[in-house]
């Protein structure tokens, strides 16, 4: 936006009052989120719910002087006024003026489920091609559609906008608005079906967007979409995806057996590798390709981007429980699509019994008797131990659900019953419409109860493998080090999702990890990488592998072999020495070790080595010079076995820098979780951990005041100080005290003050507008980074993750 507030006012048939030659580029909707006061007008937005106009003193003390509203308050006539007859309508018009104006390419976004993930993926594949401007967020309605077209501005050439609707005659009033050159149709579903009589009012009613649109790109496994659009819109160019091979984009290959997806565009393949293959990602993929295809993209270029795509966030969250259970809090929506994604995480945990919290299904207006007869269905396959439903309507349909099941008019009901305490070791998934506050039960049920938390997000986790996965031969396996409980994010929670997606080994720094992880369910070969002599028994009892660096080491394990009764070959790991000086054979043992292998009833699973410096460029002379010795020893010592073992050696950077040299198998640890010493590759990857606490409170401290214990901080003038609730015991160090470090504090940071104590510490947030107890604080993450965290604390990334008490919650949320 750019215009003055006479020219605002011209465009909309409104009055103005007051300065009408100040200049808008920016209009603010809500006073706490006022971002810049320059340039910037406030609209009170009146809705049936809520009247904006409550807000208007808050965005004036914020420094607003310029407020679109229905209504003249004379005693603020120190401001100007735009008045308006209706605030909805009146933003409408400026965003139509503004939009035709604008004269960029658009794509406008519909459907009922898939429509923001579909604007991210075509935004991350888009950006970097055309200057581009999306929708934020789900702004998608009468309101947010029109904020999201007045942030166009003259630099842009393309726009992608999510249109919504949730009642008949809304898209008519968005066309007006919004009238896109490419039409995308997603999924239509469930979600807001509940104000139109049936599916075709719905379809009716979502493609009239498409009206002005020059192509209509859609799924065409839906009948009635395809039917409805070749018959209203049969003079425009119409793309039909979807799984049907009637379409014109279709998947030609199968989705469960082929490494790679092809799919087929007009008669042309596209081919490309695809690791989540559920039907939803899978039929977003086919209406990417399909907007890019129509957008000149060239093929080679298609699949780069979608290999690059970043998951869009979508939380859906695990928590360490009470009684060894685990809780997964997807409390946010409710649909059968969402009980659908909710139900295909709870099968990436391997615990045997495991329980349903489930609510009404809100806002779906459709037989009651069909609809829960389908969630009965889904629900009764995955064997819950127990069923909890809450609300009037579900409860009328318990019998259809075969397992125990207990009823409830609302959610304190079911924690009066006191049922949920007594549930011990089970996955405890709590699905809920929003309206029911089942994440009360979350409070009840999870172990720690702290503000401060680790938050690990595992979808990016397995978005940073795959990109190492990208690098490697199609026939490379891979192991992932989960020592030191995964690098402090949380051995099992992190290693059963790793077993999910079927890495191939994982590695251990002692036995004691292992047996924990044999214990909770964990199947996938584990190697010990420092198997301690007493543990050797420990090791053959949980079908552990250990490494095997000397001929003691392989005499004592031998013997402990023997003892057992072990009547196999026991797999064993050989570390070779190359060049780092810890642990392995030497060239010179390999005569000796090759004979004294053959006399003994073990196998040599792999041979192994560590480089000390591939995150080092100055030191890939001696990196190179490791590798060739790792070639030459482990092939003489292959020749002396008669046999083939896995050989690897790469670490994560090694993967990166050094791939030439992947052998048979690498090894990726600080690389899963986001990080490289190459920025390069570090653009590549996504943020896995997020530390974050809260405000406790805020205090002035005046001029000569000291802060914290030894008085190491005194203000100079009168300082707001906030007091926020980790300390040292939780893993902050103490050095990072008296302005060394900084935290994150509404996206800018905050440097601590004083001495960190064991339990708290505090920041200078005087610079910091608006900040408020109970605001967020990110430790690290983003701002900071983790990289950047490390840098206070004068060490690397490895020592911050794994300093983090385990008295800090941690949380695992999955896109």
């Amino acid at each position: 936006m750019n215009y003055t507030v006479q020219h605002i006012a011209e465009i909309t048939s409104s009055q103005v009052i007051g300065d009408g030659s100040l200049l808008i580029k920016n209009i603010a909707y809500d006073s706490r989120i006022i971002y810049s006061i320059k340039n910037t007008a406030f609209i009170a937005i009146n809705t049936h719910k809520n009247s904006g106009e409550k807000f208007i003193e808050s965005a004036m003390d914020r420094g607003i002087n310029v407020i679109i509203s229905e209504h003249y308050y004379p005693e603020f006539d120190n401001i100007t006024w735009i008045i308006v007859e209706n605030s909805v309508e009146f933003l409408q018009k400026l965003a139509k003026y503004h939009f035709e104006n604008s004269h960029l390419q658009s794509i406008g976004i519909t459907g009922s489920n898939g429509k923001t993930i579909l604007k991210e993926w075509l935004y991350q594949c888009l950006w970097n091609e055309f200057p581009t401007v999306k929708s934020p967020k789900s702004f998608n309605s009468q309101i947010g559609l029109p904020l999201s077209l007045l942030q166009i501005n003259s630099s842009h050439q393309l726009g992608i906008f999510e249109v919504g609707i949730s009642k008949p005659h809304e898209m008519e009033k968005l066309e007006n608005i919004f009238h896109p050159q490419i039409g995308l149709l997603t999924h239509i579903g469930t979600a807001h079906a509940a104000n139109f009589s049936s599916e075709e009012e719905l379809i009716n009613e979502k493609i009239i967007l498409f009206k002005n649109s020059e192509v209509i790109i859609y799924n065409g496994d839906n009948f009635l979409v395809d039917q409805k659009i070749k018959k209203s819109y049969s003079d425009k160019k119409l793309i039909s995806y979807g799984f049907k091979k009637e379409n014109q984009v279709f998947i030609k290959n199968n989705i469960s057996k082929d490494e790679n997806i092809i799919v087929e565009y007009l008669g042309e393949e596209i081919s490309f590798p695809v690791h989540q293959r559920d039907e939803a990602t899978l039929t977003n993929a086919m209406a990417l390709i399909s907007v890019l295809k129509e957008l000149n993209i060239e093929n080679k270029k298609i699949v780069e981007k979608i290999n690059l795509l970043k998951a869009v966030e979508m939380r859906l969250e695990a928590i360490e429980g009470v009684k060894g259970n685990i809780v997964i809090n997807d409390s946010f929506n409710l649909d059968l699509d969402s009980l659908k994604t909710a139900l295909q995480f709870l099968n990436e945990y391997n615990k045997s019994k495991k329980s349903l919290v489930l609510t009404d299904i809100v806002g779906v207006n459709s037989n009651a008797k069909e609809l829960y007869e389908e969630v009965s269905e889904l629900v009764n396959e995955q064997n819950f131990d127990s069923v909890f439903l809450i609300g009037d309507e579900i409860s009328n349909f318990s019998e259809l659900f075969k397992t125990k099941t207990y009823t409830f008019i609302d959610t304190k009901e079911l924690i009066e019953s006191k049922h949920l305490t007594e549930i011990e070791n089970q996955i405890i998934l709590l699905k809920g419409a929003r309206k029911f506050e089942i994440e009360k039960l979350k409070d009840i049920l999870e172990l720690r109860k702290h503000d401060t938390v680790l938050e690990v997000n595992l979808n990016a986790i397995l978005h940073n493998i795959n990109y190492h996965k990208s690098l490697l031969k199609p026939g490379t396996k891979m192991m992932a080090m989960v020592k030191a409980n995964a690098y402090g994010l949380g051995s099992f929670e992190v290693s059963e999702f790793l077993q999910h997606h079927h890495i191939d080994y994982l590695g251990v720094a002692y036995a004691d990890e292992g047996v924990e992880l044999r214990k909770k369910g964990i199947t996938t070969p584990i190697i010990v990488m420092n198997p301690e002599q007493h543990s050797y028994q420990t090791i053959i009892e949980y079908n552990l592998e250990p490494e095997i660096y000397s001929f003691r080491v392989l005499e004592l394990f031998y013997e402990a072999v023997q003892k057992s009764g072990y009547d196999k070959k026991y797999p064993i790991h050989i570390k070779l020495e190359t060049g780092m000086h810890r642990l392995g054979f030497k060239d010179y043992e390999l005569d000796q070790l090759s004979e004294t292998l053959s006399h003994k009833n073990v196998k040599v699973q792999s041979m192994f080595s560590h480089l000390s410096s591939s995150d080092m460029p100055e030191e890939k002379e001696f990196t190179l010079k490791q590798l060739e010795i790792f070639e030459k020893n482990s092939d003489y010592l292959i020749e002396k076995l008669g046999y083939t073992p896995i050989r690897h050696i790469l670490n994560s950077a090694g993967i990166t820098s050094y791939k030439d040299h992947q052998h048979d198998m690498v090894r990726i640890g600080i690389g899963m979780l986001g990080e490289s010493a190459d920025p390069e590759i570090q653009k590549q990857l996504r943020s896995v951990v997020s530390f974050k606490t809260v405000i406790s409170q805020i205090s002035t401290v005046e001029n000569g005041e000291s802060v914290g214990y030894s008085r190491r901080y005194k203000a100079d003038h009168p300082t707001r100080i906030a007091t926020i609730p980790v300390g040292y015991a939780d893993g902050i160090p103490r050095l990072i005290g008296n302005q060394v470090g900084n935290v994150g504090v509404n996206k800018t940071l905050a440097p601590i003050v004083g001495n960190i104590c064991m339990d708290m510490m505090m920041i200078n947030v005087d610079h910091i507008p608006n900040v408020k107890e109970g605001d967020t604080v990110t430790v690290f993450n983003a701002k900071p980074s983790l990289k950047e965290f490390a840098g206070y604390c004068k060490t690397i990334t490895y020592e911050v993750l794994t300093s983090i008490s385990p008295r800090v919650k941690r949380i695992y949320i999955k896109d």
